[in-house]
């Protein structure tokens, strides 16, 4: 049953859909709406098994809740994933019927692009509801998040490396990429130009080319990078990449990357503090994407704007890095912590404003 789940956290919503024409297999999670509608990417990926989307999705789902909350934003957490292979299953049909499904939840759940889906994918969804944001076109269309997300992971490493390494720069700093879709490429230009030494890893071929290419990268296996002889290590790919086997074979002491749902367990962000190495909570460093959305969806949109709030990250991380120090606890938790208590607080005052309508 759902409800047996693990990753289960009492979750507002989970919602199956299917359109046998197109051949969509999807899932929306709405996690919660305490803090305004839930937003969150759409993703498309090959999964195993069911299972292993709706592990998926409701890990996601929570994860965008605290994204939103430690950005401050009027933001719920939602997310949903199409299952299928993004290089050869996507049609319109196929985007169409998800913008139907999208429509059914009548605003409760706003999508946006994720791994294996673009803009273009986005605007499709977009003929069957109003309730998509990353849009390249349209009243405060923001465009794909990526590159603000990329920003947001560059100055969170920054901030980690200050902290950890007592450097204001990444001139020579050692920096393993894993994953090199829109946020890791990005994100690898601007290391290249602060003089950053890459290592990357990705599963495509000519993806891994081309940064071996442009920003004289070292490519390395992908099932191999987290252990490469670096300073930062980077996940920018998919999640659980921080585990009991792949702890025992860091070598960074610096974990900050644009990835979602980088502890396999909890009891991971435990075991990395013990061993010395500094995490930078991931649903806070990589929070840029979802503010640039999030005025979007506001209809406030102001690319400058925007971009100040994305400043602010570095500044949460210190803060979350410093309560950690202090009480000799690991990073996650504390950004776990000071999540939750802005998710009662406003949770609590819609109750409160409900008992006195």
């Amino acid at each position: 049953m759902l409800f047996d789940f693990p990753d289960f956290d009492h979750h507002e919503l989970v919602l199956f859909g299917r359109d046998a024409d197109s051949g969509l297999s999807a899932i929306i999670a709405v996690h919660s709406t305490a803090l305004g509608p839930a937003c969150g990417g759409c993703r498309m990926w090959p999964y195993a098994s069911e299972a292993d989307a709706v592990k998926d999705v409701l890990r996601l789902s929570r994860g965008m809740s605290y994204k939103n909350a430690m950005a401050g934003l009027p933001l719920g957490g939602g997310k949903s994933v199409i299952i299928g292979d993004s290089r050869k299953d996507k049609s319109e049909a196929l985007f169409r019927a998800f913008g139907r499904v999208v429509e059914s939840l009548g605003g409760r759940y706003i999508a946006a692009e994720d791994v294996g889906i673009s803009v273009a994918d986005v605007m499709q969804m977009g003929q069957t509801t109003r309730h998509v944001a990353g849009l390249s076109s349209g009243h405060d269309a923001s465009g794909d998040p990526s590159p603000f997300t990329a920003y947001g992971v560059y100055l969170g490493i920054k901030a980690a490396v200050r902290h950890k390494l007592g450097s204001d720069s990444l001139k020579g700093v050692r920096v393993a990429v894993q994953g090199l879709g829109n946020v890791g490429s990005n994100l690898l230009r601007r290391l290249a130009e602060e003089g950053a030494v890459l290592t990357v890893a990705d599963i495509h071929a000519d993806a891994v080319q081309r940064a071996v290419d442009q920003f004289g990268a070292t490519a390395v296996a992908a099932d191999r990078i987290h252990a490469a002889e670096v300073d930062v290590y980077a996940p920018c790919a998919l999640g659980a990449v921080l585990n009991p086997v792949s702890l025992g074979e860091l070598k960074a002491k610096v974990v900050a990357g644009g990835a979602n749902n980088q502890l396999a367990t909890a009891e991971i962000g435990e075991a990395l503090r013990q061993a010395g190495i500094l995490y930078a909570p991931d649903y806070v460093i990589n929070g840029g994407g979802i503010i640039n959305v999030s005025a979007e969806v506001t209809q406030s949109y102001d690319k400058d704007d925007v971009l100040r709030q994305v400043e602010r990250i570095p500044v949460t991380l210190t803060e979350i890095f410093r309560r950690a120090d202090r009480d000799n606890r690991p990073t996650s938790d504390v950004a776990d912590e000071m999540a939750r208590e802005i998710l009662t607080a406003a949770k609590q005052g819609k109750d409160a404003k409900r008992v006195a309508a």
